[in-house]
């Protein structure tokens, strides 16, 4: 039972984590990770970035509608394929992700607790 336990707290943290990343910056769990896994650099297709977040392809379009919505990826067409969408980090998504990265001690604190619980 000791692992289903662990499992337990790290998904309570897990969703104290997501609610102060929402109360303080407006921004959802799996929207942050997009912007992270974006901030590598490079162009990506829906489906590429379904993968990064392990997410279902329709789950991943709804977070990377939100995302665009709020003007912090942008889109470009395949220059191959014209039918290809690709999604890239903009200029405000940036701004978003480092005010993110500056957060709050007690933010940082859950992501301690993370580690000490793996």
């Amino acid at each position: 039972m000791k692992p289903l336990c662990k499992i337990r707290d790290v998904y309570r943290a897990v969703a104290e984590f997501e609610r102060q990343l929402q109360e303080q910056h407006g921004v959802c769990l799996n929207e942050g990770m997009l912007l992270c896994s974006l901030s590598q650099g490079g162009s990506y297709t829906s489906g590429q970035m379904a993968e990064m977040l392990g997410l279902s392809h329709s789950n991943a379009s709804k977070v990377i509608a939100s995302v665009e919505k709020k003007g912090w990826i942008k889109r470009s067409l395949g220059k191959e394929d014209k039918r290809q969408m690709y999604f890239q980090l903009s200029a405000s998504g940036g701004k978003q992700l480092s005010a993110m990265q500056r957060c709050s001690d007690e933010m940082l604190k859950l992501v301690g607790a993370l580690k000490k619980m793996l």
